[in-house]
């Protein structure tokens, strides 16, 4: 679930290291939510995850990269939500901007929940 923007963005990259001062937005103000759901008839755990930026100064952020170790799921997840492009390496959104408030949201099934935290962001 997704609501579509249409942004440009004039991209300046953070790796965000909790220090505000300076910088309009930092990957501190995205916020990863996950937890388990009803699991599939076969058994295999299920796990909703939304992700939502929360940027009080109103920025939006583009580019959002995850680190998910080796994340799959057994259950089909739109590519342009979030896909893995690496070890420990997955994009969000297929690197569009995600506006103030806007949250996205998938599942996915797997047998143990993934860690997922955000390791980048580009401030638009």
């Amino acid at each position: 679930m997704l609501r579509k923007h249409a942004f440009t963005c004039n991209v300046k990259a953070d790796t965000g290291d909790g220090n505000r001062i300076g910088t309009a937005c930092s990957k501190d103000d995205i916020s990863i939510v996950q937890g388990a759901t009803a699991p599939l008839p076969n058994g295999i755990p299920s796990y909703r995850v939304q992700i939502l930026n929360v940027c009080v100064s109103g920025c939006s952020m583009s580019n959002i990269h995850v680190t998910c170790g080796w994340f799959s799921s057994t259950r089909l997840i739109n590519p342009r939500v979030f896909r893995r492009l690496d070890y420990d390496d997955c994009l969000v959104n297929d690197g569009k901007a995600l506006a103030p408030g806007e949250t996205l949201s998938f599942q996915y099934t797997n047998s143990f929940q993934y860690p997922l935290s955000v390791s980048s962001v580009a401030c638009c």
